[in-house]
């Protein structure tokens, strides 16, 4: 299918293409090995965020939690001899 571009670098998009994805306003826009690859996004109002977060009943204490356990700087590597390759 072919689709073309206008001078002010817009796109229409076939409908059996967008009906095959589903309705979509926003897309990812990202160029792959020479192709402009569109995916669809949704984006989610702050109350489907907030109702999402009732549901799972999380806590102002969980989601610090949850915060300073991702912000920990990862576990390093010891070395000693069990790091150590055995000699053949």
């Amino acid at each position: 299918m072919l689709a073309k571009m206008t001078s002010k670098n817009q796109l229409t998009l076939p409908k059996s293409i967008t009906a095959a994805v589903g309705t979509a306003e926003y897309f990812d826009v990202e160029a792959r090995n020479g192709q402009i690859v569109l995916t669809p996004v949704r984006i989610q109002r702050g109350d489907a965020v907030r109702a999402k977060l009732a549901e799972l009943n999380l806590s102002e204490q969980d989601i610090t939690a949850a915060v300073t356990w991702a912000r920990k700087p990862p576990a390093t590597k010891k070395s000693g001899p069990a790091s150590k390759k055995p000699a053949k």
